[in-house]
């Protein structure tokens, strides 16, 4: 599975709108977003980030949001659930990015990560056939807008250590121990 590219220098109208979504779950609240196409945002909602959420969304798809369902967000979140539960390795939505040349090729470079593995930022910069780019991966990386379907998470610093993670360590974590413990 790819990610694909909608967004490229701005939204057309014919993207209408993006449907929101709150998701619950064992790591907290979620805010997802779709449009007609597919996955288009998923990120933790902790307290205090709400608004800086919705201007994200609005900044990076030009469209309105409003809270409101479609059918690829019904969807995540039962595969999210299913996922959480160790019964899901791999979702089937489609995922639409907004992002440069390269942030998407990392991105397509993360979703290839096997469920249950880990690489290292050297291990994605290689991939993408730029082995000094580890900076820039890494940066790519924390541009992500679509948090555990492009797994972001299974990336780790050189040493094995965790490295970052936006959603903080404690979610990185526990993102990583449920997929080892269900392998």
């Amino acid at each position: 599975m790819d990610v694909t590219t909608v967004f490229r220098g701005g939204a057309p109208a014919e993207h209408g709108t993006v449907a929101t979504r709150i998701l619950e779950g064992p790591l907290g609240s979620m805010r997802a977003a779709a449009v007609r196409e597919g996955i288009c945002f998923l990120d933790f909602e902790d307290p205090g980030n709400a608004e800086r959420i919705g201007r994200d969304i609005a900044a990076t798809f030009g469209i309105p949001s409003e809270g409101m369902d479609n059918i690829h967000l019904a969807t995540l979140a039962g595969e999210l659930d299913s996922y959480f539960a160790g019964k899901l390795r791999g979702f089937s939505l489609p995922l639409v990015v907004s992002g440069t040349p390269f942030q998407e090729k990392v991105w397509n470079a993360l979703v290839r990560i096997p469920y249950g593995e880990t690489r290292t930022y050297a291990d994605i910069a290689a991939a993408i056939g730029n082995p000094a780019g580890c900076r820039a991966v890494g940066n790519a990386n924390g541009r992500n807008r679509i948090v555990i379907l492009i797994p972001c998470h299974r990336v780790v610093a050189a040493g094995g250590g965790l490295g970052g993670y936006g959603g903080g360590l404690r979610r990185k974590r526990f993102l990583l121990d449920i997929e080892r413990m269900r392998d």
